[in-house]
């Protein structure tokens, strides 16, 4: 009653002044205590979200090498003289038994020298025995005193002389009859001819390869590996071989040898990984894919970058259980391409939000939705 007399004796304007200012407060309180209300209904509510499903397995982490099929066990054939190939009896992928002509060269000039030996020895067995005779004549003057021992020594030198060029003149005819028979090149075990580098006409040196024979019963593959992964290699604990033209097939490997040495040129090295119970369909020479996986590699899983929510230094996820979410931290590996690799913190079936995912809070409803990864 007090305050409606006093505002009964104020004069009208400002009486509606202060009116007016009253009504606005009460306005202004008003929707501040109504906006308040209605974020709180909003963060209450549930809301929908992407989600994916975690399928974690072994990291898979390891590096892919081309290579080829080889044999381990490879004879770079060559002749051991210089001459013109006048026949040749194999082709690529020809079956070779041991001793086998597989080239000959032209062994006429070799033929001659072998003829041109044999007289040399025709000559100087007519030589021992012309020595041989008067040997023995003049021991029987010696025997009788008619010559001197000094002159009995002379002949007996002379035979010795003409025994030792038999020899001589022996010796230069077998080499002759050898080099005769190094004009055929054989093979000197069984195999599959797997490279010819000379055809006929061609004028070869000594020691220049001209066949590859391959004993096809062990095969293997040559990769390259570059000097930062041979640890890798030696670690590796599993080896799987494929084959291009074969891509239903994955055989086993295992490493056989790796060269000490570095190629001078490319800077890897050769790395030989044998076959195991190979199937008869891979053939020398096929392209093959050596895929090494590291015995220690943890169990990892790449998902969406967007999963990552990032407050501070620590990565997390945001994981659904219940249609409930809990921020979880993770350790992240390597990004890429839209997605990065966690190495720990999740776990087969977790469920995780995959976008939106600054604007969640801890224990906040959603509705799921989204695919298995």
């Amino acid at each position: 009653m007090k305050l409606l007399h006093l505002l009964s004796k104020l004069p009208k304007k400002q009486l509606y002044y202060g009116v007016a200012t009253a009504a606005g407060l009460c306005i202004i309180v008003g929707s501040i205590l109504y906006g308040n209300n209605k974020t709180k209904v909003t963060a209450e509510d549930s809301i929908n979200v992407r989600t994916i499903t975690i399928s974690v397995t072994r990291s898979a982490q390891g590096y892919i090498y081309a290579g080829e099929v080889r044999g381990q066990y490879e004879s770079q054939l060559a002749f051991q003289v210089n001459g013109k190939i006048m026949k040749r009896n194999v082709e690529l992928g020809s079956i070779v038994n041991a001793g086998d002509v597989l080239m000959q060269i032209d062994g006429k000039d070799i033929q001659q020298t072998v003829n041109s030996s044999s007289a040399q020895v025709a000559s100087a067995e007519s030589q021992l025995r012309l020595a041989e005779s008067n040997l023995n004549r003049y021991r029987q003057l010696l025997n009788q005193g008619a010559i001197s021992q000094s002159q009995y020594d002379q002949y007996a030198n002379a035979y010795h002389v003409a025994v030792a060029g038999v020899q001589q003149a022996s010796a230069q005819y077998a080499q002759g009859a050898n080099q005769l028979d190094y004009s055929l090149l054989r093979a000197d075990k069984p195999g599959i001819v797997s490279s010819i580098t000379a055809e006929m006409g061609q004028v070869v040196s000594a020691g220049q390869t001209v066949v590859t024979i391959v004993q096809d019963n062990e095969l293997e593959v040559e990769i390259s590996v570059p000097e930062n992964r041979i640890q890798e290699l030696r670690n590796a604990g599993q080896i799987k071989a494929t084959f291009w033209a074969l891509p239903n097939i994955t055989v086993d490997g295992k490493i056989r040898t790796i060269s000490p040495i570095a190629d001078q040129i490319t800077r890897t090295f050769k790395v030989r990984i044998s076959l195991m119970n190979p199937p008869p369909e891979i053939k020398l020479g096929m392209t093959a894919a050596i895929q090494l996986a590291d015995s220690s590699a943890q169990r990892t899983v790449n998902i969406p970058l967007a999963a990552i929510y990032q407050d501070g230094n620590t990565p997390a996820v945001w994981v659904v259980k219940d249609n409930v979410i809990t921020l979880r931290p993770v350790t992240t590996g390597t990004f890429g391409n839209g997605t990065i690799e966690v190495l720990s913190g999740l776990k087969q079936g977790d469920c995780i939000v995959t976008a939106g995912v600054h604007k969640l809070k801890e224990g906040q409803t959603v509705k799921l939705g989204g695919d298995s990864l």
